[in-house]
């Protein structure tokens, strides 16, 4: 009995504060009751929870409308307080439909309020799409977010099921903002939640898969989470090839993981599925170059050559792996108990050392200030090993510190 007493008294208790929420709303006092009423909303012992959650919705909106008429009147207002509070009641307004719809202590479902709460925000809903541009445009970035992400949101609200809502011409503009705002703001899985919605939108697709694939490289902390990026980025390079941005994703993926075995493995699928693709040959001929496989370097880079004859920093990595087989061939033709070379072993190294300066002078002549290809010293080695002494002498005069 006693117990029984104490549960009675505190459901009594609940009910009491919802009474005085109800007064101080007849009253105008439309802070305090939201205070008064916000333990009701929470607690097991307020016996109707779905007229508990109407009246914050009532109280909500009615702060939501005394703003918004403000405004329209040219009076002094808040935006924020304007557009939480209209958060605020659409929230309340789902709260109290999902209340109003289960089964009341005899087993049936009498709906109270669920046709004039849908209608209500049916019809405001829009205005928080033009908060989150009022907050946006003062400054308020997290107002922003919050405004059109409960836009989004209640775009599937279940309060608005079966209604003829017509086409949604913002959805589109108000995913891809939250999405890009959450981004700047660091806010990754906003961001994500965002972006996914924006990319179902043809006009935002492009856009809002590149801001999702951002974000998820910003988000790289374990080994699934780069699987999970890659895998991701591969699909949508195999979907859409013609859009260079996939393909430069995954070259900097590569670039940046380091591991020279799974990037000869893409680059050569890439090369396989568009042999016109100078990039990827380049890209295969630097893992090879970086492995030490000089013959296979520069077959790569030759291809991407034949490609793009101009292109002077490919021109350089052939004289330099020919530069560089030419010394590991050196140093396999030489006796090992002698350390000599015989002179025709010695002219197979100068054969590929010839080869070498004929590609280092190319790309002196394509970048004669070296801008994008330091030819100096691999050239000037060359003309040492090949006793080339007037053409040392013209390099040293072009750098004096070649000859140190």
């Amino acid at each position: 009995m006693a117990l029984m007493a104490a549960a009675a008294t505190t459901a009594f208790a609940q009910d009491a504060l919802v009474k005085e929420a109800k007064k101080q709303f007849s009253a105008g006092e439309l802070d305090q009751a939201a205070a008064t009423l916000a333990p009701a909303l929470t607690s097991a012992e307020t016996v109707d929870k779905a007229a508990a959650w109407n009246l914050m919705n009532e109280i909500k909106y009615k702060i939501y409308n005394e703003e918004f008429q403000n405004r329209a009147l040219g009076k002094t207002f808040s935006t924020d307080r304007m557009v939480s509070s209209l958060i605020e009641g659409l929230h309340a307004a789902e709260e109290c439909d999902k209340y109003d719809q289960m089964p009341n202590a005899k087993g049936k479902v009498k709906i109270r309020f669920h046709k004039a709460n849908s209608e209500r925000y049916k019809n405001e809903r829009q205005w928080l799409y033009n908060g989150g541009i009022l907050q946006y445009q003062d400054k308020d970035v997290a107002g922003a977010i919050k405004a059109w992400g409960a836009y989004i949101d209640s775009s599937k609200s279940p309060l608005f099921e079966g209604m003829q809502m017509g086409p949604d011409t913002l959805l589109a503009d108000a995913a891809y903002n939250t999405a890009l705002l959450s981004y700047q703001e660091k806010d990754y899985a906003t961001a994500m939640k965002f972006a996914e919605v924006a990319s179902t939108f043809p006009e935002k697709e492009d856009d809002a898969m590149n801001l999702l694939l951002f974000t998820q490289k910003e988000t790289l902390k374990s080994k699934a989470d780069s699987t999970a990026y890659l895998s991701k980025l591969k699909e949508l390079h195999a979907a859409k090839p013609d859009k260079d941005q996939y393909f430069n994703l995954l070259q900097e993926y590569y670039t940046r993981n380091g591991d020279q075995e799974a990037t000869k493995a893409w680059a050569k699928e890439e090369t396989g599925l568009n042999p016109q693709n100078k990039m990827a040959w380049a890209i295969l001929g630097e893992a090879y170059m970086n492995t030490e496989k000089w013959d296979d370097a520069i077959a790569a880079f030759t291809k991407a050559i034949e490609l793009d004859p101009q292109w002077t920093p490919v021109v350089f990595n052939v004289g330099v792996c020919l530069n560089s087989k030419a010394i590991a061939l050196q140093d396999e033709l030489m006796d090992k108990n002698t350390m000599n070379i015989s002179p025709a072993n010695l002219e197979k190294v100068k054969d590929v050392i010839r080869q070498s300066q004929k590609y280092l002078e190319r790309a002196r002549e394509l970048d004669p200030n070296r801008e994008t290809a330091n030819w100096a010293y691999p050239l000037y080695r060359c003309y040492y090993a090949l006793g080339d002494k007037a053409k040392m002498a013209e390099l040293e005069a072009i750098d004096p510190s070649l000859k140190n």
